[in-house]
Order: C-alpha cells, then sequence, then structure tokens
C-alpha cells in the first residue's frame, strides 16, 4: 500500500502526520481517534520515540481535536510498554492540563488521574510529583486549576516530605489570587481531606474551609459548603462543633442566594454527617429559616427535603420537631407565590404522612394535600395524584376521593396535552386504588373520551391505559364495560377515530384472550377492510398480523386469509405491502 518496497512501518505513522496536518478538522478528528490502533501498528518503543513527541509538539489545535487526544491518552499505559514507562505519557497531557478551554483540561486531569494509579510509588515522586508542582506553580490560572484536581491521587502514596509539599502547595492554591483557582481549590477541599491525615484535617483543612467559606467570590463559598459534608463525616463528633459549625452556621445565612441554595440542598447530608444533637439544636433552625427564605429557589431546594429531613431526625424527637418546627412552615409553602416551591412541596409532602401517622394525615396534612390539589399550577396537582399511593397505606382511599375527584376531572381535561398525557399514565395507579366500581361510575367515560382526543399521543397514551386496566380487572370487565364502546368507534366518521379502534384492539386482544377476539373484535377489524381511507385499510392488515397469534389456525385460514389476499391486491402501495408482510408473518401463504 505505501509503495510495493518501501517501509510498511513507516506508513501510519506518515499517515496520522499528515492527517493531523490537515485542513480538514474532522481529518485529524479522526486521525487521534485512531490513535490506538496507529500505536499498536508502531510498537511500544516507536510510540515512545517517535509518537509521543510528535503529539507534545502539536498541541495547537481545535479543542475539539484536543479533547479526543486528551481521552485518547488516558487509556495508552499498555500502548507505551505498560506501567514502568507510563511516565512518557506525562508531557502531552501536562500540555493539555494548561489549555484555556476547560473540557480539554478537566479530561487532562481525569486522564492523570486515571494513570496516576499505575505509576509505582517511586515513579509517582520522580516524574508525576514534579508534574503537580510544575502545574501548582504555573505563571498561568488554567494549569494552577488543572493542579488541584492532581493533589488527592497522588498524596497517599508519597514520602512524608513530599506530602509536606503536596500540602503546602494546595494552601497556596486555595489564596490564590485568581477566583477561578481558589474556585478548583474549593471543589477538591473535601476529596483532598478524604486523603490526609486526620491531624492535618484539623490543623490545616479546617482553616482553608474556614477561608474559603468567607471568600468574598461568593461561587467559591458554595463549593465550600460541599466540602463540608465531607469534613464532617471525617471528624470526630466533639470536634464538629468548633470546627465546623460555625463556618456551617454562617454559609445557611450567607447573603447570597446561591451559597444558601446549597445548603439547602445539601442539607440530608450535612444532616447525616453532623449526627442527631446538632441536628436538633443546629440544623432545625436553619432548616426552617431556609424554608421561609426570601429567594424563591432557596425555598425550592429546602422544600424537596422536607421528607429526607423529617425521615432521619431523632425517633425520640421526630414527631415533636416535624408538628411544632417543619409543619408550620410547611404550611405557608402550600400557598407560596413561586410555583416552582409548591411543586417542589408538592413531590414530597405525601411522604409525610407515612411518618406521622393516620392521625395527623387526617387533621394537619388532608388540608393542604386537597389545597394542593385546588391549585392552579397543573404540575403541583400532578405530583400530588403521582404520590398518592403513600397515603392511600397510611388513611385508605375513600377519604381522599372525596375532593380528589373533582381535581383528577379537571387535569383530564386540561387545555396542556402533558398534562392530559400524565394523567392517562396515573390512571391504572388510581383505578387500583379506586376499585372496579368505583372507577366505572366516575372515571371510565373520561377514559373512553381520551380515545378520541385530537392530540395523537394522547390516543396512543389512553389505548395503552385501557390495555393496563384490563388487566387489573379482568376480561369479563372489558368486554361488558369497555370493548363495546371501543367497536361503536368502527363507524366514526373521523377516520382518525376509526383507526384508534384498531389501535385498541391490538393491545386488547392478548388481555382479552381467544373467545372474546373471535367473537366480538375479528368481525369488525374484517369489516374495516373496506374502508374508503387507504390508511385504515392498511392498519387492518397491520392488526390481522397483530391478533393473528391469538386466533386458532381455522379462523386464520377461513376468515383471515381472504381478507389478506384481497388487501394484498389492493390499489395502494402501502396497503399491499402491510398485507404481503401479515400474510408472510402468519405463514398463510
Amino acid at each position: 500500500m505505501a509503495g510495493a518496497d518501501g517501509d510498511d512501518s513507516l506508513y501510519p505513522i506518515a499517515v496520522l502526520i499528515d492527517e493531523l496536518r490537515n485542513e480538514d478538522v474532522q481529518l485529524r478528528l479522526n486521525s487521534i481517534k485512531k490513535l490506538s490502533t496507529i500505536a499498536l501498528a508502531l510498537g511500544v518503543e516507536r510510540t515512545r520515540t517517535e509518537l509521543l513527541p510528535f503529539l507534545t509538539d502539536t498541541i495547537y489545535d481545535e479543542d475539539e481535536v484536543l479533547l479526543a487526544l486528551a481521552e485518547q491518552l488516558g487509556n495508552f499505559t499498555m500502548l507505551v510498554g505498560g506501567p514502568e514507562y507510563v511516565h512518557c505519557l506525562l508531557p502531552p497531557l501536562e500540555s493539555l492540563a494548561t489549555v484555556e478551554e476547560t473540557v480539554v483540561r478537566d479530561k487532562a486531569v481525569e486522564s492523570l488521574r486515571k494513570i496516576s494509579h499505575e505509576h509505582s510509588p517511586v515513579d509517582l515522586e520522580v516524574h508525576f510529583e514534579p508534574l503537580v508542582k510544575r502545574l501548582a506553580s504555573g505563571d498561568w490560572f488554567t494549569s494552577r486549576t488543572s493542579a488541584c484536581g492532581l493533589f488527592s491521587v497522588c498524596y497517599p502514596r508519597v514520602s512524608s516530605t513530599v506530602k509536606a509539599e503536596i500540602r503546602q502547595h494546595f494552601r497556596t492554591l486555595c489564596s490564590d489570587d485568581t477566583p477561578m483557582v481558589r474556585r478548583a481549590a474549593a471543589s477538591k477541599l473535601g476529596e483532598f481531606a478524604k486523603v490526609l491525615e486526620l491531624d492535618y484535617v484539623k490543623s490545616d483543612i479546617i482553616s482553608l474551609f474556614t477561608a474559603l467559606a468567607s471568600d468574598e467570590q461568593d461561587s467559591v463559598r458554595l463549593l465550600a459548603v460541599e466540602a463540608c459534608v465531607s469534613i464532617a463525616t471525617l471528624l470526630p463528633q466533639e470536634d464538629l462543633e468548633t470546627l465546623v459549625m460555625p463556618t456551617l452556621r454562617q454559609a445557611a445565612e450567607d447573603k447570597s442566594w446561591r451559597v444558601r441554595y446549597m445548603v439547602a440542598d445539601k442539607f440530608s447530608e450535612l444532616q447525616k454527617a453532623v449526627g442527631p444533637e446538632i441536628t436538633k439544636n443546629d440544623l432545625v433552625p436553619a432548616f426552617q429559616n431556609l424554608l421561609k427564605d426570601c429567594e424563591a429557589e432557596v425555598r425550592a431546594a429546602a422544600a424537596n427535603k422536607v421528607k429526607e429531613f423529617c425521615e432521619n431526625l431523632p425517633e425520640d424527637s421526630k414527631e415533636t420537631i416535624i408538628m411544632s418546627h417543619i409543619l408550620p412552615c410547611v404550611k405557608e409553602l402550600v400557598s407560596d407565590t413561586n410555583q416552582h416551591v409548591k411543586s417542589a412541596l408538592a413531590s414530597v409532602i405525601m411522604g409525610l404522612s407515612t411518618i406521622l401517622g393516620k392521625d395527623n394525615t387526617v387533621e394537619h396534612l388532608l388540608p393542604l394535600f386537597l389545597a394542593q390539589l385546588k391549585d392552579e399550577c397543573p404540575e403541583v396537582r400532578l405530583n400530588i395524584i403521582s404520590n398518592l399511593d403513600c397515603v392511600n397505606e397510611v388513611i385508605g382511599i375513600r377519604q381522599l376521593s372525596q375532593s380528589l375527584l373533582p381535581a383528577i376531572v379537571e387535569l383530564a381535561e386540561d387545555a396542556k396535552w402533558r398534562v392530559r398525557l400524565a394523567i392517562i399514565e396515573y390512571m391504572p395507579l388510581l383505578a387500583g386504588q379506586l376499585g372496579v366500581e368505583f372507577f366505572d361510575e366516575k372515571l371510565n367515560s373520561l377514559c373512553m373520551a381520551w380515545l378520541v382526543d385530537h392530540v395523537y399521543a394522547i390516543r396512543e397514551a389512553a389505548t395503552c391505559n385501557l390495555m393496563k386496566l384490563v388487566e387489573k380487572f379482568g376480561a369479563e370487565w372489558a368486554q361488558n364495560t369497555i370493548i363495546p364502546k371501543v367497536l361503536g368507534m368502527a363507524n366514526d366518521p373521523n377516520y382518525l377515530h376509526r383507526m384508534t379502534t384498531l389501535f385498541c384492539i391490538n393491545s386488547l386482544s392478548e388481555a382479552c384472550g381467544q373467545e372474546i377476539t373471535t367473537k366480538q373484535m375479528l368481525p369488525v377489524i374484517l369489516k374495516m377492510s373496506n374502508d374508503q381511507v387507504a390508511n385504515v385499510r392498511f392498519n387492518v392488515a397491520k392488526s390481522l398480523q397483530k391478533i393473528g397469534p391469538v386466533l386458532d389456525s381455522n379462523t386464520l385460514q377461513t376468515e383471515v386469509k381472504p381478507v389478506l389476499e384481497k388487501l394484498a391486491t389492493d390499489q395502494d402501495m402501502d396497503v399491499k405491502y402491510f398485507a404481503q408482510e401479515a400474510v408472510s408473518v402468519l405463514a398463510l401463504a
């Protein structure tokens, strides 16, 4: 291929160099993605001596190409000769870790972290650790941010003098002049704390944590909150109060809503990390404040955590705390001005019923559920309906159904089709909870109305819904209640509704069994094979193919086969195609 007598082994590197220098970015990208193949062709020695230096020299490309390169190099250990030569991959990755594009840097750091585990302790100190130092003291902030992600992977496996140097570098980066670097250090603080010895966590990490948590930039402070969870899990209980809590209290009342949001978002994790006593004394009042926060985003994040927070409260005082401290705030949130807050609360509030038991649920929670069921925001109403099962377990469905049904009917007829769609999905769940009589009386007509909805997605979902209902209530119920109405639609003037009949039969045939399908459904399908509209006719062929396995062979031969043969000579191409396909699938030829 490279000339009959030429040096074939040079060919792959020649192609790569040509493609890497090509003006077309896509070609360069493709050649980078084939790096492993090229390295295999070159062998380990030439990969080390030719390919890697070449790659290191050409790092000035489009971000997309560099991203692919950074990813490839992370899997290159065996291609350069295994762990003893893995340090050869460091120069190109070091260059990639200093580029301007964040995505490329992050991928380079990810690959460096990956290959750090393949270094022996000696190689780690001789090759990897100096790289981390060079990055940490680089002139550009890009290299310093990359260094933050590498401390924790080399720290556990180096000697104590090198450990001291690493800690010093991390300290320096935590107080760097550039906010981006401090942000990177704050985001890795928890991870770094986990690999440090406990004494150093107390002496070094806590002071860094405190400094970062009161940084002038809120983007740094909020990352310190995240680190707080890791740090709190590392410290013994008696040190938490003095070392962590002052900073956490300060964060929960921070002037920036983003920091308070982060506290609310991590609240359950913080609660587990600090233990029951501090939860009772400190976190309960802090949680109340977050639920009453002036920013809707913070209230929504806290509302999301209500159930989890209440579940994890200490058993001996759980009910008292919920009833006297949490529930009053929850009551206010039910009528919050912001729909995201109400929606977040609605997705978890039902879970409180299992914690508080029947009497409290009926007295205190039911009025809140009902208020949310009547909320003007469809999402709030929906979140309540989708979590009904846990309340049902506690108080029984009868008590709920009085106020529940008007809300369901309203949602079922909502102008937004996605809301109608979501209600359909909850129908089988509701049907199971309400029982067959109640369902027939109140909700059956709704399910039938959806079959003739003007949105196809609704008609399709309504068809699936019918199948699930038949599985729940049985074939006899279907025969008396559903099938007459479905088959009646076969004569509807609108061809879309006639097609819905066919879709319903496809879904119901298996659930209803052979007798009902043969006696009641099949005649309707066969009659529809003469429909004026080609779409209906080819759906007849598809339906016959679908219900064929349910029918016995005699019916297939005497009733189905003649109709399919007639459709196979139809003038319409699609009708012909589907009829022929049905004949071959059902082996009627």
